[in-house]
């Protein structure tokens, strides 16, 4: 009886709580409607703590009371866990509170009740799920969060291994998406308790440190507010000017992480500073470092260049006459409120979203393109992975010639911001200047540097490989989907291909085709593939990537081994139709694993040789190779070097070292990848090496298809002003 009536109690808290905001009006028949509604659906039901069910749900409504969250959102926090976890369904949810409020717990609700074989499964397509929610209704991320907030505050009551688990789906999902979203206090709340969680001697280590320091922090932050009240009380109006220590987590990030004194955090203490307008600001500002000696390189100017949240204000670090470092943040209420707030500062300080006038629904397209960027994946690892990466919290800055910021993930390449202006031009892209200067286009980017992308005159498409390079999901999928739309024999080509591969590498044999094709029937079905050539073609354009499902083939493998009577042959494992065509005959040996050896890069049209090896086949090797010279000048090959040709039209891509010399002039780099552009050559990689006699070496790797193709290559870029040769390397 006792727990019943501290429920009440929470709940007449929550309705205090309404009653004082002044915020909008809230409907509370309503609310005591879904009250009761949840308290009687609830019934029993207890917590890990032994309290009440329902005092969760009114802990979440109060969370979003706080927030300035309106009636549908409170309604929706007081039901959400319903469908979940009590006998009652959404059409029941419906018919009582109408489908607004009905799609709102929907988006809430994990997906239960779907056979998925794996943890990994289950958390991508309730992440799925939840994007999808949120694209249409953005409060049901912000109750999520709510929901999330008050379980991490109760999360010492769950079980050692489940508070961990919690704890680092909390870090690598939630406090991204509030920091998305500029929610910031949220954002540091979910961090400092996760760290707490996940790595608690650092965390009562950092706390110890800052509460032994709290006297004298307390007494420095409240020197540094009266130094700058006595100067810009006198200048500018309505100045409001505030202290604050930097989050747990954040001091974590940069003490154990980078391996850094917590004497090195510079930001562990900050003043801010809010004003009226934003040409105050920068007024502010000046003030600021006349009476500051600011640190190079530690000012930030989030105004004029706004963080993909939307955070504007600006940052510069300072250090006092005692030597003490210091952050000051300086921004406009406005910037303040959306800072602390995020996207709830709508329905608190605007009271409501308008979908066609509000300029802050850009902060949706993050959410809408994340979701477009799935649908092409079929491998739900894969799904987790990208948003993981895509929500990640440290960026680049970058700039295109034109001045527009590109903000990408820290890692990106220059294909992934070929990607980020437009598909098209991540399609076309041939090379790159970074600051004016060439870069191959796997090049990482850095904050700050101005890139231009080379393009070429026809959408030949992008290369497989770049799926391997490429960060971000956006770039990744728009690669997947040039080549899902463009190359479908292709992609089911290269699928096969990378099967056998794989069987081999992993000692997956079968008896006949037929054990074969029953065995890919049951993959490719739990792929969600509607048949084996499907799956082929999903792993050939990058939908599904094979490596990940390995192991569990090998689980299933091992599985049909026990329960089969018939002792596998030792042949290969595949049927001809899914045998890599090498291109090459070896004299008296069908059917074998051939390599091209790096060592020459031989090419059709090469007078070439076999070496049998001991591990992977057939190494094929050019016949004035010096390894093969060496080895039967000395006769150290013990009889394995054996008569290879290459078979008739054989069509194939090799890669092939190129070597130029060339005269070091301004523009010799960009007219050899136009050139070579021009003729569709893809260029793997690109080094220079500039000599003495104002001369330069340049070391290119390329697709090349034969001898013949190799030589035509040579004669065009031979016809370039400024090339004096280019040999093979």
């Amino acid at each position: 009886m006792s727990q019943q009536k501290e429920s009440y109690k929470k709940y007449e808290d929550l309705v205090l709580l309404i009653k004082k905001s002044n915020i909008r009006d809230y409907n509370m028949e309503l609310i005591d409607k879904a009250y009761c509604f949840a308290l009687k659906a609830h019934g029993e039901q207890k917590r890990y703590s032994g309290v009440p069910y329902i005092s969760h749900p009114i802990s979440v409504a109060y969370i979003l009371v706080e927030w300035g969250m309106d009636t549908e959102s409170i309604v929706a926090a007081l039901l959400h866990d319903i469908v979940e976890d009590t006998d009652v369904d959404l059409k029941c949810i419906q018919k009582q509170f109408g489908p607004v409020i009905a799609n709102l717990v929907s988006g809430i609700t994990k997906i239960g009740k779907i056979p998925l074989s794996t943890k990994e499964e289950q958390q991508a397509e309730n992440l799925r799920k939840m994007l999808i929610a949120m694209a249409s209704d953005i409060r049901v991320i912000i109750i999520k969060l709510a929901d999330r907030l008050n379980n991490m505050r109760t999360i010492g009551c769950l079980p050692k291994q489940k508070c961990r688990e919690t704890a680092r789906e909390t870090m690598e999902i939630y406090a991204p998406i509030a920091h998305r979203l500029g929610m910031r206090a949220v954002k540091e709340e979910l961090e400092d308790i996760s760290i707490r969680c996940l790595d608690p001697f650092a965390y009562q280590e950092i706390e110890d440190v800052l509460n032994m320091r709290k006297s004298a922090r307390e007494e420095f932050i409240c020197s540094i507010r009266k130094k700058l009240s006595k100067r810009l009380f006198q200048v500018i109006p309505n100045v409001h000017i505030e202290g604050r220590v930097k989050s747990i987590n954040g001091i974590y990030r940069k003490v154990y992480m980078q391996n850094r004194h917590i004497e090195e955090v510079y930001d562990v203490y900050a003043v801010r500073i809010i004003v009226d307008t934003e040409s105050d600001c920068y007024n502010v500002l000046g003030i600021v470092h006349d009476l500051f000696h600011p640190i190079p390189n530690r000012f930030k100017d989030y105004i004029s260049t706004p963080k993909p949240n939307f955070y504007r204000s600006l940052h510069s670090t300072v250090i006092s006459k005692e030597g003490i470092p210091f952050e000051v943040q300086i921004r406009n209420w406005e910037m303040h409120y959306t800072s602390e707030y995020g996207i709830a500062a709508h329905w608190k300080y605007k009271l409501g979203l308008s979908k066609n006038k509000d300029p802050l629904e850009q902060r949706l397209v993050w959410i809408r393109r994340m979701i477009e960027n799935q649908f092409d994946s079929q491998d739900f690892t894969d799904i987790v992975s990208t948003i993981k990466t895509d929500l990640k919290q440290e960026e680049v800055y970058v700039f295109t010639p034109k001045g527009d910021v590109i903000s990408l993930p820290v890692g990106s390449t220059v294909i992934d911001f070929a990607y980020a202006i437009h598909s098209a031009i991540g399609n076309k892209i041939v090379g790159a200047k970074v600051n004016k200067k060439m870069v191959p286009i796997d090049s990482i980017i850095k904050n700050g540097e101005i890139i231009e992308v080379l393009t070429s005159k026809e959408d030949k498409g992008p290369n497989r490989d770049w799926l391997k390079l490429v960060c971000t999901s956006e770039a990744r999928s728009k690669i997947r989907q040039w080549f899902k739309k463009e190359k479908k024999e292709e992609n089911i080509l290269e699928g096969k291909k990378e099967i056998e591969r794989e069987f081999r590498k992993n000692n997956i044999k079968f008896a006949d085709e037929k054990q074969l094709q029953e065995f890919l029937k049951i993959i490719a079905k739990k792929q969600r593939c509607s048949s084996i050539e499907h799956f082929f073609e999903s792993i050939g354009y990058g939908g599904i990537r094979l490596e990940r499902l390995m192991s569990k083939i090998r689980e299933d493998y091992a599985k049909l081994q026990k329960n089969d009577d018939k002792k596998i042959k030792e042949t290969p494992i595949l049927v001809d139709e899914v045998q890599p065509k090498s291109g090459v005959i070896i004299d008296g040996i069908d059917n074998c694993l051939v390599k091209f050896s790096k060592c020459c890069n031989p090419l059709p049209g090469d007078d070439i040789i076999g070496f049998v090896t001991r591990s992977y086949g057939v190494a094929i090797h050019n016949r004035s190779c010096i390894n093969v010279q060496w080895d039967l000048i000395n006769d150290v090959a013990d009889g394995r070097w054996i008569d290879a040709w290459w078979e008739e039209g054989v069509k194939r891509e090799f890669k092939l070292d190129l070597t130029m010399l060339v005269n070091n002039r301004e523009g010799i780099l960009t007219k050899i990848t136009l050139k070579l552009s021009e003729m569709h050559i893809f260029i793997h990689s690109i080094n220079t090496k500039n000599l003495a006699n104002e001369q330069a070496l340049i070391y290119f790797t390329i697709t090349v298809h034969s001898l013949k193709h190799f030589q035509l290559i040579v004669n065009k870029l031979n016809t370039i002003d400024g090339v004096i040769y280019v040999k093979r390397h």
